[in-house]
């Protein structure tokens, strides 16, 4: 009910207004027929139209000029008393009721400070001016009362301004946090679907590489050399098994509900790099590993980091560069694994806009805390080079990249102080290759 009230009060404003100026005028009235608490004449036809002055006043003026108000209506609240006295009845807080309105609409609208020095200001005068009314001594008990009257009107003008300055910060920050959240639910979709669409480029992009591969090469051998070409057609038929698979895995982990953070099922690693070297084998393109340094495992992330960019590498030497063999550089150091993939093929280089691979392979490199480099060599092929941290991300020391400087092929050196040095201290190679720390763009299509 009250809050049905407080509604109709916002949509009538000057109907309050006229209101309240009436029950001004009524008190302030009435008060003049009052002696010693008792009705003991009628009201003053003078004193009814002179006590109509400050609520007219108030009501007229009190939105625009709220200061101004205050000061009016405490000097016409004082001369209205002063006129009561000489009538012969006990001037009350009635006669200054506008002056009370004036001060509570004051505090609501302005700040602590203004509203603080009014009030005083407006008790004192008040003070002051009933003293003349009867000529008695100050401090007695209707003064008090009247006193007390003003200093309440600042109070409750204040109370209900603080109020309502807290609830609207509340509901701001209510809001901000809404929309936080909101942002913060965006961003984590966008970011789930760059990552299963990352996933789904990397496993249909192979697959499919391998497939046509096997597929064209039975054809070519289908009349000539029909038991290879059967046995070329077995491989095929893995080959769209895994693809299967593997999609199935990724498409149904969309699938689950209450546990996001369920991996991917199987997670690929580099303990699977016989596997995918043999799938690639079977095409006819020859593949050589090498490992230099002391195997380490990798976290989880990076491994599987390190398992798609060799697999995304190896896909593109089959489409794109022409050449027979490719090879695969593991070199690993005191806190990085230097990941190189490189062919011999002589395609000519690629211009225009970049394909989603390599763009995938850096985002997968830039995710796991680590950095890519890929371009064309000068004596012919194409190169890939990553640096994958081998802590997890949250716990390997800041800044590796600066303490830890080698070739960007695995072949870093060691100084007597324990500290790596190499050739890339920049972060071009000279050699049409740049490492990408996710604001530069792509140099080469792949």
């Amino acid at each position: 009910m009250f809050t049905d009230w407080r509604q109709w009060a916002r949509r009538h404003p000057r109907t309050v207004d006229v209101v309240v100026a009436v029950l001004l005028w009524t008190f302030a009235v009435f008060s003049s027929t009052l002696t010693n608490a008792r009705i003991v004449r009628a009201p003053s036809l003078a004193f009814a139209l002179a006590a109509a002055v400050p609520p007219v006043v108030l009501l007229l003026g009190h939105r625009s000029y709220p200061r101004t108000m205050v000061v009016v209506t405490t000097v016409l609240g004082g001369a209205l008393g002063l006129m009561g006295s000489s009538i012969g009845f006990d001037p009350s807080p009635s006669v200054a009721g506008a002056a009370l309105v004036a001060l509570y609409l004051l505090a609501l609208r302005t700040d602590h400070r203004t509203a603080t020095l009014y009030t005083a200001g407006a008790a004192v005068a008040l003070l002051i001016a009933s003293a003349a009314w009867g000529g008695v001594p100050l401090l007695r008990p209707d003064q008090v009362g009247l006193v007390s009257c003003v200093l309440l009107a600042g109070a409750v003008g204040e109370s209900v301004r603080s109020r309502r300055d807290h609830l609207t910060a509340v509901e701001a920050r209510a809001e901000l946090a809404e929309r936080t959240r909101e942002e913060e639910a965006r961003q984590r979709v966008s970011e789930e679907r760059t990552r299963i669409a990352r996933e789904l480029h990397d496993i249909v992009a192979h697959h499919i590489a391998l497939a046509h591969a096997q597929a064209a090469t039975a054809a070519y051998l289908l009349r000539s050399k029909p038991d290879q070409a059967q046995e070329m057609l077995d491989q095929l038929a893995g080959t769209t098994s895994s693809a299967l698979r593997e999609l199935k895995a990724t498409v149904g982990l969309l699938r689950r509900e209450g546990d996001p953070e369920t991996p991917l099922e199987p997670t690929p690693g580099l303990a699977r790099l016989p596997e995918l070297i043999a799938s690639f084998e079977h095409t006819g393109l020859a593949v050589s590993v090498t490992v230099e340094g002391e195997a380490r495992p990798l976290p989880p992330g990076a491994d599987l980091t390190a398992y798609r960019i060799v697999q995304e590498a190896l896909t593109n030497v089959t489409k794109h560069s022409g050449g027979a063999t490719a090879s695969v550089r593991l070199g690993y150091s005191r806190r990085l694994l230097t990941l190189t993939v490189s062919d011999d093929g002589h395609a000519p280089p690629t211009t225009g806009t970049p394909g989603y691979g390599l763009i995938g392979m850096r985002e997968r490199a830039l995710s796991a805390g680590g950095r890519l480099a890929a371009g064309h060599r000068a004596d012919g092929g194409f190169e890939v080079t990553t640096e994958l941290p081998l802590e997890a991300l949250e716990t390997a020391e800041p800044g590796f990249h600066g303490a830890d400087h080698g070739d960007g092929r695995g072949n870093g050196r060691r100084n007597h102080h324990g500290h790596d040095h190499g050739d890339d201290h920049g972060n071009d190679h000279g050699d049409g290759r740049r490492y990408d720390h996710g604001d530069d763009e792509e140099r080469t299509a792949r």
